[in-house]
C-alpha cells in the first residue's frame, strides 16, 4: 500500500467499536490477578537497571552512560473508538505517555498490530498505522517498524524507547511528605466510552472525551520536569486510585486525595449515578480496597470514578509543595489542561499504614 493511499479517506465503512466488548485500558487483566501473578515470578537486578519492575513504575530505566538513560515501554489494546485514524492516535498517546510520565523524551517506536484483513477492510488497518505516525510525530519521535499478526478484534499500540538523564529520572517511588498531587486531565474516561456504548452519553460529551485520549502528555511533562519534580505517574486502566496506591506505596507514604476537587469530564457523574458503571471500576476498587479508606459516607459516585479506568489519562505529579501553585498555573497557561487542578497531598504513612485517605 502506498504512502499515499495512508493519508487519503476510505469509503470502507468501519466500526471498531462494534468488534469489542471492551476496549482501551478497560480491557487490562485485573490488577490484583496481575499482582498475584507477578509475586511469582523472580526479576534478577542490575547496577544499571535504574527502574524495574519492584515498584510497578511506568517503564524501565537502564543507564547507558553517565549522561543518556534508556527508558523502555510498550502498551496496546483493542478499540476504544469507532473511527481507525482516531483509535491509532489514542493507543499511540497512551503507549507514549509512560516516556513522558517519567520526565523523559521518546525517540523511536514499533507498532504493535493485530488486525484480521478477512474481517475488516484492510484500509482500516492503513488508517490505524496512520493515527499511530500522526502522535509519534507529535510527540517527536520516529517510527523505525513493528509487528503485525492475523488477529480479531484488532489491538493497537507501541513499544517505545525514550531517553532521560540518568540523575533526572521521574519515578512513582520517590514522593515527599508535604508533595502536592496535580491531576493534569479530567477523569471518566471509563463513563463516558461506557456511556456513548448505551447511548447514555451526548454527542458533545462524548467528543470531548475522545479529544483527552488523544492530548498527548508531553506538554505537561515538560512542565513538571521544569519545575525539579521526582515523582509521577500517569493515570490509565488501573484507575485514579490504583496508581496512586503504587505511588504510596512505593514512597511508603500516605496519599490523601480530596475527591470533590478533581476534575471530571462531562456527564461521567451523571452516567454513574444513572448505574453506567463499568465493570473495570470494580476490580480497580476491589485492588485497592485493603489499603485506602475512603470517608464515612463519601459519595458513592465520586468513590467508583476514583477506581474508573483511564485510557491515555493525565498524569498524576507529586509537586514539591511550594511550587505547586506555579507548576499549576502554567499547566493552565498551556491552554492544553484547563481542567488541571491540585487534589491532595502527600502525607506521612500513619499509624494503621493505610497508603490512601480519600474524602
Amino acid at each position: 500500500m502506498s504512502s499515499q493511499s495512508l493519508t487519503q479517506p476510505s469509503t470502507d465503512s468501519i466500526d471498531l467499536l462494534k468488534t469489542v466488548e471492551y476496549g482501551g485500558c478497560s480491557a487490562k487483566l485485573s490488577p490484583t490477578e496481575l499482582a498475584g501473578i507477578l509475586t511469582e515470578l523472580q526479576f534478577p537486578g542490575h547496577p544499571d537497571l535504574l527502574v524495574d519492575i519492584s515498584t510497578h513504575d511506568d517503564a524501565g530505566v537502564y543507564r547507558i552512560n553517565d549522561e543518556t538513560a534508556l527508558i523502555f515501554t510498550t502498551d496496546f489494546f483493542p478499540p476504544v473508538c469507532s473511527d481507525p485514524v482516531e483509535f491509532g492516535e489514542i493507543a499511540a498517546a497512551n503507549a507514549l505517555s509512560d516516556v513522558f510520565a517519567m520526565g523523559g523524551k521518546p525517540l523511536m517506536v514499533l507498532n504493535l498490530m493485530m488486525y484480521s484483513t478477512s474481517e475488516l477492510p484492510v484500509s482500516g488497518f492503513a488508517r490505524i498505522l496512520k493515527g499511530g505516525q500522526n502522535k509519534t510525530m507529535e510527540a517527536g519521535a520516529l517510527v523505525v517498524g513493528g509487528h503485525t499478526i492475523e488477529d480479531h478484534p484488532p489491538k493497537f499500540g507501541l513499544a517505545v524507547i525514550g531517553t532521560v538523564h540518568p540523575e533526572r529520572v521521574i519515578s512513582n517511588s520517590q514522593a515527599q511528605v508535604g508533595d502536592k498531587l496535580i491531576l493534569t486531565k479530567p477523569i471518566g474516561i471509563g463513563a463516558l466510552i461506557s456511556g456513548h456504548r448505551e447511548q447514555m452519553a451526548s454527542a458533545g460529551a462524548y467528543q470531548k472525551a475522545l479529544a483527552q485520549m488523544k492530548l498527548l502528555n508531553k506538554t505537561a511533562a515538560e512542565i513538571m520536569v521544569k519545575y525539579g519534580t521526582r515523582c509521577a505517574t500517569d493515570v490509565t486502566g488501573f484507575g485514579l486510585l490504583g496508581h496512586a496506591r503504587e505511588i504510596a506505596n512505593g514512597s511508603m507514604l500516605t496519599l490523601h486525595l480530596d475527591m470533590q476537587q478533581v476534575p471530571l469530564l462531562d456527564e461521567a457523574y451523571e452516567l454513574f449515578d444513572d448505574g453506567c458503571i463499568p465493570g473495570a471500576a470494580f476490580r480497580n476498587l476491589q485492588y485497592v480496597s485493603d489499603d485506602a479508606r475512603f470517608r464515612e459516607g463519601m459519595d458513592y459516585n465520586l468513590k467508583m470514578l476514583s477506581c474508573d479506568a483511564q485510557t491515555s489519562g493525565g498524569l498524576l505529579i507529586c509537586a514539591p509543595g511550594a511550587l505547586a501553585n506555579d507548576i499549576l498555573a502554567e499547566l493552565h497557561a498551556s491552554g492544553l489542561h484547563p481542567q488541571a487542578a491540585i487534589i491532595g497531598e502527600v502525607l506521612p504513612r500513619d499509624g494503621e499504614d493505610v497508603a490512601l485517605i480519600l474524602e
